[in-house]
Formats: structure tokens, C-alpha cells, sequence
């Protein structure tokens, strides 16, 4: 029987070798693509409104409480896990298009009104606040350049295990718990010192402080109530804060991990790394418009309520999206266990003929890297 060559891991530190061949390369903070539109049009699109971000923010509130007023008052009944199971999405899924949208700046026009939500979501989805903000401006700065970008989510050779477990959030906030706990105790990683400007690092230290305060103020309401003889009542208070960032970040990992997998690493050209695909109303309200991924890396300013108008604009110059969640993820799927077979495949879409070619003259620049 032919041993099959063991397919070497790649070095994703952001102080590597990679990080050095990236910069040689010039893939750091490069020139991307982008659709031509006509400045005109480009400002309108670009124009901020607190209108479309309250009312979406004031109907996530209100359905967080009636969701978990519901489990509460049916706690102890097969009724409550409805509630609960709704109230896991908004906490643990929704949560992440909250962080990202009001992180750019772009959900509200009013900067306090983003701020407020950035921070309550990124307690939410479990992330520090002031690193992640850093960390989300250089992935659009060098989005999924091998060396530079910190949130690459599918790292070769993938662990389709681990991967799986994304789905029920266990090994992400074990992952969280570790970071919030060493940045608390005036830490940051090597990763983090490399995307975090040194003034924000006093920054991210208070607020992982004041996340685990919160937790643990959280851990001692239940086991106040736990001592008072309330039994399995003392796991209410976990259930409002934490655990729905376990069970609840399903719907979250399932559309996140469309953006990019299986797509190409280290180019210059959105529409070779990112994917669109077409999602039914309530997950794009959950996710608010992230599915217009392409759109969204090209233009990063335009808010996520006017991502489907700048789709109908740029769209003649793109890859045919997704039409759907299940067709996104049997192509992506099959494009991973190439991967995992074929060092340097990626799913390379074709273009409509009223497209501008891919930018692609920097691919090669590092030869390992690329396409089968």
C-alpha cells in the first residue's frame, strides 16, 4: 500500500515565517481590486443612519427578553426550550454581526450608539473588544494573507474534527477563558502585541477585567441560589449569561465559515477569497447582510443595510453567488477535502463575461503557495 505524504502545517503566526514571506511578497497592505462605481453613487451608498440599526437593535433587545422571560417562566417544563433555543441564536449568533457591524463604525451614523453595542456584543460572542477591533481592521487590510491576517478561520491542513466542534462553541470559549484570563493578568499574546497598538494595551486589560467580574458575579448569583435550596433554578443565571454562547453560536459558525472556506489564500482580489451566497430573510437579519461577503471586503464602509443595493450595482462583476446555504456548503466541503489532499487548491470561480479579469499577478510571488 502507497503511504500518502503527510501534508505539512502551515505557519499562521502573525511572527513567523510567514509573516516574513508575506512582506516580501507584498501582499501587506497592498493595493486590493475593486469594482469601479461612480464616486456619486459610492458616497450614497456610504451615507450613515441610525435609523435601520435601532429599530433591528431594538427588536434583537425586546426578543431577548421575551425569550428568556419565556424560559424562566416555563423553567422546569418541556416549554421553556423553545425560548431558550431562540434565545441562543440572538445571544450567541446574532451577537456576532452586532460586534462586527458596530466595530466598523458603520451600523449606527451616532458613534456612542456603535460603541454601546460593540461592547455589549463582543461580551456576547466572547471576544475582547479592544484587541478584536484591531485584529478586525488588519483581516481587511491583509484578508486572509497567511502571516498577517489573525482570523483566518480554515488553517491547512484542516482538523475537520475540531472544526465540527466550532458548531457547539466548547474549545472557542475554553480558547476565550484563556485569553480574557491572561490579558486580565496584563498579558497579551505575541499575536496580539502584533495587531494591538501599545496605548490600547491598558485598554484591553480593563475591559478583560471587567469581563470576568461579570462572570464571576454571574457565578456567585448562582451559587446564591443554589445554597438557598433552588435546585436546578441556579442554572438560570447561566443560561441568561454564558451558556447560550455554547449552544446558541450555531447559526453564527454556520454562515461564518462560508466567507472564505475553501477559497484562495494570500491574492489580492476579493472575489478569489470571499463568497456571497443568497440566504432566506430571517438568517440574513441574524446575520445582518454578512452573506454579500464579497461586497462587504470591497467596500467595508458601506453599512449592512444597503449591502443588498450594492450587490445589484457590483454584482455584473463578480463570481454567480451561492444560491443557497446547502449549495454554499457542499462546494465549500468538497473544496476542503481537496485541500486536505492538494496543498495550494482553492475553488476558483468563473466570471461573468462583463467582469474585469482576476487580479491575480501577486499569487505567485510565493511559490508553495500556489493554486493546484
Amino acid at each position: 500500500m502507497t503511504k500518502k505524504p503527510k501534508v505539512e502545517r502551515r505557519d499562521y503566526s502573525l511572527t513567523g515565517e510567514s509573516a516574513r514571506q508575506a512582506a516580501e511578497a507584498g501582499l501587506v497592505a497592498a493595493e486590493w481590486y475593486h469594482t469601479e462605481i461612480p464616486r456619486k453613487q459610492m458616497k450614497a451608498l456610504m451615507a450613515r443612519s441610525d435609523g435601520p440599526a435601532m429599530r433591528d437593535t431594538i427588536l434583537w433587545a425586546v426578543l431577548h427578553v421575551l425569550t428568556a422571560a419565556g424560559g424562566i417562566y416555563f423553567w422546569g417544563s418541556w416549554w421553556c426550550v423553545p425560548f431558550w433555543i431562540a434565545y441562543g441564536v440572538l445571544y450567541g449568533s446574532a451577537c456576532d454581526s452586532r460586534w462586527h457591524e458596530c466595530g466598523h463604525g458603520t451600523a449606527f451614523r451616532t458613534r456612542w450608539m456603535n460603541d454601546v453595542v460593540y461592547h455589549i456584543a463582543s461580551f456576547q460572542v466572547m471576544r475582547n473588544p479592544i484587541n478584536w477591533r484591531w485584529s478586525h481592521a488588519r483581516h481587511h487590510t491583509d484578508t486572509i494573507i497567511v502571516g498577517r491576517d489573525a482570523e483566518i478561520a480554515w488553517m491547512h491542513p484542516v482538523n475537520l474534527a475540531l472544526k465540527s466542534l466550532a458548531y457547539v462553541g466548547v474549545v472557542e470559549v475554553w480558547r476565550y477563558f484563556k485569553a480574557i484570563t491572561r490579558n486580565a493578568m496584563g498579558s497579551l499574546s505575541p499575536d496580539e502585541q502584533n495587531y494591538t497598538p501599545e496605548s490600547e494595551w491598558p485598554k484591553s486589560i480593563m475591559v478583560a477585567r471587567i469581563h470576568l467580574a461579570i462572570y464571576v458575579a454571574t457565578a456567585l448569583v448562582a451559587l446564591g441560589m443554589l445554597l438557598s435550596g433552588m435546585g436546578w433554578a441556579s442554572l438560570i443565571p447561566f443560561m441568561v449569561i454564558g451558556l447560550p454562547r455554547i449552544y446558541g453560536c450555531w447559526h453564527m459558525v454556520m454562515t461564518g465559515l462560508l466567507q472564505h472556506g475553501g477559497l484562495a489564500e494570500d491574492v489580492l482580489d476579493h472575489r478569489l477569497n470571499s463568497r456571497t451566497v443568497y440566504m432566506n430573510p430571517i438568517s440574513r437579519w441574524i446575520y445582518w447582510n454578512m452573506n454579500y461577503h464579497v461586497e462587504h471586503h470591497m467596500f467595508p464602509m458601506v453599512p449592512y443595510h444597503a449591502l443588498p443595493q450594492l450587490h445589484e450595482i457590483v454584482k455584473h462583476d463578480l463570481p454567480e453567488p451561492d444560491p443557497s446555504i446547502w449549495v454554499a456548503y457542499r462546494d465549500m466541503v468538497r473544496a476542503i477535502l481537496r485541500q486536505r489532499r492538494e496543498p495550494g487548491y482553492y475553488l476558483r470561480r468563473d466570471l461573468p463575461e462583463t467582469a474585469r479579469p482576476y487580479r491575480e499577478d501577486l499569487h505567485q510571488a510565493i511559490p508553495e503557495r500556489a493554486t493546484a
